[in-house]
């Protein structure tokens, strides 16, 4: 068995600007309409890291559905987290993420499906 292709400890500024302008195109190309406010609010209702818990960390906006595979930053598809675990979930699928670091996934999903009910805006109709 020949072996396992090793990838050097960091990127040269080529590769790094070659991957930068993949991910702009991929970004440009899908709709992204995550607002400021939308952000606040999450990061408000999580009260820290959607998938650890952690408080009184810098959280980052990790998409659910990663980028790479089709995510985009749509209010339903976006959650705090903290750099820790935005690292470790790369671009995973997040339930078989979360059962490898043996995260309480059902807990998760409940509570990221209550707080998308609570923020979600109403229609006009069920507001009279």
């Amino acid at each position: 068995m020949p072996p396992r292709r090793r990838f050097p400890a960091t990127r040269s500024a080529a590769a790094a600007a070659r991957y930068a302008k993949r991910r702009k195109r991929r970004l440009a190309a899908v709709d992204n309409d995550l607002t400021d406010e939308q952000w606040t609010a999450l990061r408000e209702a999580w009260a820290g890291c959607a998938y650890c818990r952690a408080a009184d960390v810098p959280l980052q906006r990790d998409c659910i559905q990663p980028v790479s595979r089709g995510g985009r930053y749509t209010f339903e598809n976006v959650v705090p987290a903290c750099a820790s675990c935005n690292a470790s979930k790369h671009n995973g699928e997040v339930t078989t993420w979360m059962r490898r670091r043996k995260l309480d996934e059902r807990a998760f999903l409940s509570r990221h499906a209550s707080i998308l009910a609570a923020l979600r805006p109403r229609p006009k109709a069920e507001e009279a």
